[in-house]
């Protein structure tokens, strides 16, 4: 198990990354959560085995058909044991 967060720059927002992104992770058994942040980024973080997980990093790269992908920060982090996948809220500035 492994875990990486990311903050996805680009055109983001209002273009179904967030939902996009939760159906994606559940399709391939990875647990976290993605939110969209008040600078127009979108921040995930992504759990489960590492082939699946690096899949998720990989589908950050593109996403969604209307996205516009300029930039994928990433950082590993140690595993918190998370199950399910979320949509939350935009996080406080």
């Amino acid at each position: 198990m492994i875990r990486t967060h990311v903050t996805v720059s680009g055109l983001v927002q209002g273009v179904f990354y967030r939902d996009t992104c939760r159906s994606e992770a559940q399709a391939h058994g990875v647990s976290g959560w993605v939110r969209n942040r008040p600078d127009g980024t979108v921040e995930a973080v992504f759990e489960g085995p590492a082939d699946a997980v690096d899949h998720m990093v990989q589908w950050a790269h593109r996403g969604p058909a209307r996205a516009e992908v300029r930039s994928v920060e990433a950082r590993q982090e140690p595993p918190q044991g998370l199950t399910g996948f979320d949509i939350r809220p935009t996080s406080a500035p």
